[in-house]
């Protein structure tokens, strides 16, 4: 007999960054899942979201999903499913796909303990490693403070960076893509993300400045929502376009794809639902010779990016990984390492997802107090402070 859900337990941590992404980003949350089964089985999973809405995953989770999974077989497609059904008049995507995101890592990661395997390992490892990119979420950053994070980046031996922008001026924009790629050298890929703050005049006037300076991908420069916007920008940009971490459904990767508004698509496997969701969406971009690559969390994307069967580039944004913001209980799933001046992530092999989350953050510097709160399904929760310091 397969075995059968018997419960779904959370908790929510939030951790200050360490470097923060800015005054309406400085702390990211993570909405741990512990799920069981009937036949003694423990599965870890989280959902994950930097701003909005962690009391409404972590509500949604406890409320509507827990209740509804109870004594469904441990399945993890075939939960998905179910669950996305229950779920989609409270709308299909966004704050319910991130919940989902949650219970599904938790069964892949039984599925592969059970194996005696890592979540790679059950799904079939293709790559023996992959290429990762630096990344900042840095707009608020001086040019000086971005100069010296560039820096890093080739001394870490990242062969392609990110960069943020999207300045009130056009002229800023371009000097900090100037510096930056004057750092990186002319070989070096460098990619810029607007993360969707202008609209499709200032883009195409953005484009011609800094389309100058060998860009790899414009990323979200426009509302995401907006397909007709980014058809029109397609059409007429000599820079590729990248979009997709804001981006919550099948359904809507394929409007974007079939309207050839796209040409990196950048799934977060949270945000979609989970490694059910991520792997069919990576399907449909490889049946349309659509590019992937994976947004944020390397210790998923990167394990994830282990089994596909074309090699994608990984994103890690600076001290911002869980094992660098001290809430991992153990040692991270993923190595990234400095290979003949390049970066590369390989899998450590642990088993199922290969990690799970600590009751809060490890001591480390930083100026302000720290709250983690945790809450039990029945409870109403409770705060912990405690100091950095």
């Amino acid at each position: 007999m397969p075995a059968r859900i018997t419960g779904l337990a959370t908790r929510l941590i939030t951790v200050p960054l360490l470097r923060s992404w800015g005054a309406e980003a400085p702390e990211n949350h993570v909405i741990v899942t512990e799920l069981t089964t009937d036949d003694g089985g423990t599965g870890h999973g989280f959902s994950w979201t930097p701003t909005i809405g962690p009391q409404a995953v972590k509500a949604l989770l406890d409320h509507d999903i827990a209740p509804f999974i109870l004594g469904l077989e441990a399945n993890p497609e075939i939960v998905w499913d179910q669950v996305w059904k229950r779920l989609h008049e409270a709308g299909g995507g966004g704050l319910t796909t991130i919940a989902m995101a949650g219970v599904d890592l938790a069964l892949w990661d039984l599925k592969a303990r059970q194996a005696g395997t890592s979540v790679t390992g059950l799904l079939g490892q293709r790559q023996e490693s992959v290429e990762v990119y630096g990344s900042g979420v840095n707009l608020h950053y001086t040019v000086d403070q971005l100069v010296e994070q560039a820096q890093r980046w080739v001394a870490a031996g990242h062969n392609a960076v990110k960069i943020k922008v999207g300045k009130p001026e056009l002229r800023e924009d371009a000097e900090r893509v100037a510096a930056v790629r004057q750092v990186i050298g002319p070989d070096r890929l460098l990619m810029i993300d607007a993360n969707q703050r202008w609209d499709l005049a200032h883009t195409f006037r953005a484009l011609d400045v800094l389309g100058e300076y060998g860009l790899e991908w414009l990323e979200e420069p426009i509302r995401a929502d907006d397909l007709w916007a980014y058809r029109r920008l397609r059409k007429q940009s000599a820079v590729p376009i990248a979009l997709g971490e804001n981006v919550h459904t099948i359904y809507r990767f394929r409007d974007f794809i079939e309207a050839e508004a796209v040409d990196i698509i950048q799934p977060n496997i949270v945000r979609v639902g989970g490694i059910t969701p991520f792997r069919r969406i990576v399907e449909l971009a490889r049946a349309n010779s659509i590019r992937v690559a994976p947004h944020l969390l390397p210790e998923l994307s990167g394990q994830l990016a282990l089994t596909l069967a074309d090699a994608v580039s990984v994103e890690d944004v600076e001290d911002a990984s869980f094992e660098q913001l001290g809430i991992l209980a153990g040692p991270s799933p993923v190595k990234i390492s400095n290979s003949n001046s390049r970066s590369r992530l390989s899998s450590t092999g642990r088993p199922g997802l290969g990690f799970e989350f600590s009751g809060q953050p490890a001591q480390r510097p930083a100026p302000e107090t720290v709250v983690l709160e945790t809450a039990a399904p029945e409870s109403k929760g409770n705060r912990i402070e405690y100091s950095n310091s």
